[in-house]
C-alpha cells in the first residue's frame, strides 16, 4: 500500500497503519459501508488511522469535506485537531495544507476543501455549518462514548448528510465497562451499511508505541487483570454486577437451526407501556447451551396481532409457555388457535430461573439479527447498586422481557434438584 502526494514524495501506508486495519482500508477504498464504528482499547491506534483515512481521502475529491467533533469542544484541539495534523506529517504533504488554530481548521490548499471541527455541547455551531463548495463527505465522531447516545448522532447527522453523493462516518471510543451503556449496546444491531470494527495495541508494531507502553500494560495485566482487559484490550468488562455472564451474541447458522430438535417457546405479555415478548429457542441439554433465534417483541400488540405474528414462528403449533399472571390471555390467544399454558409460578420461581439460567446454563447463544432485543437484555442486565455504590441481593424488575419469556420456556427443563447459588461475595455482598 503506497500514496503519491503531489509533490511525488511516497509513503508507505502500512507504515502508517497497524496490520489490523489493512482489510478496513481496502473496504473504505471500495466504499463497502457508510458507517464505521471502530472500537479498541488504549494503543489500538484506531484514531490515527481514522486521520490518515480522512486526509487522504479529502486529496483525492475536490468536493470533499470533513468536520470532526467531540461532545466538548474544547477538548478538539489537544485530540482529534492534533491527530489530523500528525496524519498530514506522516504522509509528507504539510506544505499541501494550511493550519489555522483560531478557529480551528485545515484546508487542503490545492482543493479548497477543508476540515472543521466542532464540539455538540453547542449545537446550533453545527446546525449553522455552512461550506462554499462541496460536501461533508467525511464525518468524524471522535471519543464517541461522550455523546448522549445515538438520537443525538442521529440529530447531527441530519444536518450534515445533505448534497453529497456518497458518505464516510467514522465513529471512535474506547468501550466503557459496563455492557447498559449505549455504546456498547448499539454495536450488537445489524446494519448491512454499518461495519464494526474492534483493535488492541498487541497487533501495532512495537516501535510505534514505545517500550515503555508495553512494560506498562504487562504490569497492570499482572496486577489487575481487569483493568487490564478494560484499558488495552477494549473489553467491556462489566461492573461487576453483571448476571448472565454466560452470554455470547452471534450468528445462528441455517445449517445449525436445521439440527434443532428441542424447541421451547415463551411469551411474556405486556401491559400498558411494557411490551409484549416472545421467544423461540432450542436447547441443547447434553452441552447445556441455550440457543435464541426467534423474536417478537412490541407494544400494544393486540391478542389478534400477537397470534397471527406467532403463527409464523410456530406453524406446527407446538405448546407455549407463557405469564400466567394474565389468564384471560391466555384464554383467548387459545380460542385464536395457539396452544398455550400459564408458567407454574410460585415462591422463589424468579429466583429460581433466574439462577438456572446464568449459573447451570453453560452458554446462552442469541442471534443479534434475529433477536436483537434479547440480545440487548441478557448483555446489559445488571444488578442495582446503592448509593454506596454495593450490589442490591434481588434481581431488578425491568427491561427483562424477553428474559421473562426464556425464564418461561424453560420451566419444564428446570429440574427441581438444587441450582448452585450464586455467592453474595461474588457480588460483594456479605
Amino acid at each position: 500500500m503506497s500514496m503519491i502526494s503531489q509533490n511525488q514524495t511516497q509513503v508507505k501506508l502500512s507504515e502508517l497503519i497497524a496490520p489490523s486495519f489493512y482489510a478496513l482500508h481496502w473496504d473504505i477504498a471500495e466504499h463497502w459501508h457508510t458507517h464505521y464504528k471502530l472500537s479498541g482499547g488504549r494503543g489500538s491506534t484506531k484514531s490515527s488511522f481514522v486521520s490518515v483515512e480522512v486526509i487522504l481521502g479529502m486529496m483525492q475529491d475536490p468536493k470533499a469535506n470533513a468536520i470532526a467533533m467531540r461532545k466538548v469542544g474544547r477538548f478538539l484541539e489537544e485530540s482529534v485537531f492534533q491527530q489530523l495534523i500528525w496524519a498530514i506529517n506522516a504522509l509528507g504533504v504539510s506544505g499541501e495544507w494550511k493550519i489555522r488554530y483560531s478557529p480551528l481548521g485545515l484546508t487542503y490548499i490545492p482543493f479548497g476543501n477543508k476540515i472543521i471541527f466542532r464540539g455538540a455541547d453547542d449545537p446550533q455551531k453545527i446546525k449553522s455549518v455552512k461550506l462554499a463548495n462541496g460536501y461533508f463527505k467525511y464525518i468524524w465522531f471522535e471519543e464517541r462514548a461522550e455523546f448522549d447516545g445515538d438520537s443525538e448522532e442521529r440529530t447531527i447527522l441530519q444536518s450534515l448528510m445533505r448534497g453529497g453523493p456518497e458518505y464516510f462516518v467514522f465513529y471512535s471510543w474506547n468501550p466503557p465497562k459496563s455492557m447498559n451503556n449505549w455504546v456498547n449496546q448499539d454495536i450488537l444491531q445489524d446494519r448491512e451499511d454499518t461495519l464494526h470494527h474492534h483493535s488492541d495495541y498487541r497487533t501495532v508494531p512495537p516501535e510505534w508505541l514505545g517500550e515503555q507502553f508495553f512494560l506498562e500494560a504487562d504490569a497492570l495485566k499482572e496486577l489487575k487483570p481487569k483493568a487490564y482487559e478494560h484499558e488495552y484490550l477494549g473489553i467491556a468488562t462489566g461492573t461487576g454486577g453483571q448476571v448472565f455472564e454466560n452470554v455470547t451474541v452471534r450468528t445462528i447458522t441455517e445449517e445449525e437451526m436445521n439440527r434443532f430438535d428441542r424447541i421451547r417457546q415463551g411469551l411474556d405479555f405486556g401491559f400498558a407501556a411494557d411490551p409484549a415478548a416472545y421467544m423461540k429457542l432450542h436447547y441443547d441439554r447434553t452441552r447445556k447451551r441455550l440457543f435464541l433465534f426467534g423474536e417478537i417483541y412490541g407494544v400494544k400488540l393486540g391478542n389478534t396481532k400477537l397470534a397471527a405474528k406467532i403463527r409464523k414462528y410456530n406453524p406446527l403449533n407446538k405448546i407455549i409457555t407463557a405469564d400466567s399472571e394474565d389468564p384471560r390471555a391466555i384464554d383467548a390467544l387459545n380460542e385464536l388457535g395457539l396452544r398455550v399454558v400459564g408458567a407454574k409460578k410460585g415462591p422463589g420461581s424468579v429466583d429460581y430461573g433466574m439462577e438456572f439460567l446464568s449459573d447451570e446454563i453453560n452458554e446462552i447463544i442469541i442471534d443479534p439479527k434475529r433477536c436483537p432485543n434479547a440480545a440487548r437484555e441478557f448483555t446489559s442486565y445488571e444488578l442495582d447498586q446503592d448509593k454506596n455504590g454495593n450490589f442490591k441481593g434481588s434481581y431488578p424488575d425491568r427491561d427483562n422481557h424477553t428474559i421473562d419469556a426464556v425464564r418461561y420456556a424453560m420451566e419444564d427443563d428446570m429440574t427441581m434438584r438444587r441450582v448452585r447459588q450464586r455467592k453474595k461475595s461474588d457480588f460483594g455482598l456479605h
